[in-house]
């Protein structure tokens, strides 16, 4: 608990809070924790950038690299059913879900890509356990190029970044209420 932001900015824009307030606030603290990670093979060269972010981020964190599973699955329709498979094992701190859509001449990419972003929150309300989004959502491949390790940073790196935060909140929350505060 802080009565100011002490976690690194890792999303734009400064959050103001009241003063005189209880503040309950995570960091992106990996100790001891176990992460799950499911990953579309689709847009596989996209998406291994986008593992290779959160990979080192989870790792700069403090999460040990055998306490992190990876679960490939074909796409980012089935991110949903992964995530929830993890998070339903009560073996994870949090799960990062990864994967790629680039918009086609089709309304496919509406489908799939509201479908990952409607059932990974799905998973994530179900089960209690904190599911990073980090799908990207392009209309190009250029786009989805610079998100994944180019101009525009590596959102997979921020999506592990935002699990553990949550999974820190999540503990810090438990254990707030088991002090009975």
């Amino acid at each position: 608990m802080s009565d100011s932001l002490s976690a690194p900015e890792h999303a734009t824009g400064q959050l103001r809070l009241p003063e005189g307030v209880v503040v309950i606030e995570g960091s992106p603290n990996g100790a001891r924790r176990a992460v799950g990670i499911v990953v579309g093979r689709f847009n596989g060269e996209i998406s291994s950038k986008l593992l290779d972010g959160a990979m080192a981020a989870l790792e700069e964190a403090g999460v040990e690299r055998e306490r992190i599973d990876i679960v490939p699955v074909p796409g980012a329709f089935e991110l949903p059913l992964g995530a929830m498979a993890l998070a339903r094992t009560r073996q994870y701190s949090c799960i990062v879900a990864i994967g790629c859509v680039i918009r086609g001449q089709t309304p496919h990419f509406e489908f799939v890509a509201g479908e990952a972003a409607s059932g990974l929150q799905l998973a994530a309300l179900e089960t209690g356990i904190p599911v990073a989004f980090g799908v990207l959502t392009c209309d190009t491949r250029e786009q989805a190029e610079a998100r994944a390790g180019g101009a525009l940073g590596n959102k997979g790196a921020d999506a592990a970044r935002s699990a553990l935060e949550m999974a820190d909140v999540f503990g810090l929350l438990r254990t707030r209420a088991s002090a009975g505060q």
